[in-house]
């Protein structure tokens, strides 16, 4: 086996992790020209974090002003401190009968596994993250209007594209700018829209090819199967099992309102030169990443409305 081993293992792993480290829905989510500071670097409780400025200021405009010297404003901002998730796989082994030469279709084959844990947990983690924790005035939360799903009495009532059009309406209230809105349709509102021909139309889904058109109602159009779930308006907190009555939502946003990270990506190696009896070699790796809101506000979401029978 290679004196090298451990270096081969980590280079495949982090051009694995720059190969697939991108949700389609996170593109144009520029990264964070921020420094990741390390703290308790090698302990329990070790954290990657960033601070990020933020600022809601906006001068007063003078029209037709004939009064000199103008007044001053003084400019106010803030400055945000955000912790990375810190994502962790358990230790994989592999023996030494798998692995001489350090072949790399067993490298990739071991490495790609961890990857896509960690990308599976890390987007889940970043949607809910991103997703309004309840409706407000600065994060509406739309319930759906259509028809129901499941019965005449009890069941999911499906989205419209009315539903779309509130939602755009309390966003042009809350002054989003129009470039750069963002919609992530749960997997049951994505079918609801390619089953509702009458009112989406032809225009706004390509049924050939089965993908929603770009754009619907000022909202660049994507996709998701892992969108948080809600209880009404409310969202369910992260790792909580979702029971009945509880509907995966669609998430909205104004993309330069969300804050993306990526941290450090460690490994953690045992070779099996020092494992006699197994001959196994162990290894783990710890990824960091965020992506959030900066500011509760510029954030949305259609959720399912539910209806009870009796």
């Amino acid at each position: 086996m290679p004196l090298n081993f451990p270096e081969v293992w980590r280079a495949r792993v982090e051009t694995n992790l720059r190969a697939t480290d991108e949700a389609p829905w996170l593109e144009g989510v520029d990264e964070l020209d921020t420094t990741v500071l390390e703290v308790g670097s090698g302990s329990a409780s070790e954290q990657n974090i960033i601070h990020i400025p933020t600022t809601d200021f906006e001068p007063d405009v003078l029209i037709n002003n004939t009064t000199y010297p103008l007044a001053l404003q003084a400019y106010t901002d803030d400055k945000v401190t955000i912790q990375l998730d810190k994502y962790q796989t358990k230790v994989i082994t592999l023996s030494d009968d798998q692995v001489i030469g350090a072949s790399y279709d067993r490298i990739d084959a071991a490495t790609r596994t961890l990857i896509q844990a960690i990308l599976k947990k890390k987007y889940a983690k970043a949607i809910h993250a991103i997703a309004p924790a309840a409706n407000t005035a600065l994060t509406p939360v739309v319930l759906t209007t259509g028809a129901i799903v499941g019965g005449a009495a009890a069941g999911r009532r499906i989205m419209r594209y009315e539903d779309l059009v509130t939602l755009k309406d309390k966003f042009d209230k809350m002054e989003v700018p129009m470039s750069g809105r963002r919609i992530v349709l749960s997997t049951d509102h994505f079918n609801d829209a390619l089953l509702d021909r009458q009112r989406f139309g032809d225009s706004l889904v390509n049924y050939n090819a089965g993908t929603v058109a770009p754009v619907i109602a000022g909202f660049q159009i994507y996709g998701y199967v892992a969108n948080p779930y809600y209880t009404g308006t409310n969202k369910k907190a992260w790792g909580a099992a979702p029971v009945a009555g509880d509907h995966q939502a669609s998430v909205a946003y104004y993309v330069p309102n969300i804050a993306r990270k990526t941290g450090m990506t460690k490994q953690y190696f045992k070779s099996s030169v020092i494992d006699p009896e197994n001959q196994d070699n162990r290894y783990a790796i710890r990824h960091y990443f965020i992506a959030v809101p900066k500011r509760a506000k510029y954030i949305g979401a259609i959720a399912s409305d539910e209806v009870s029978g009796g």
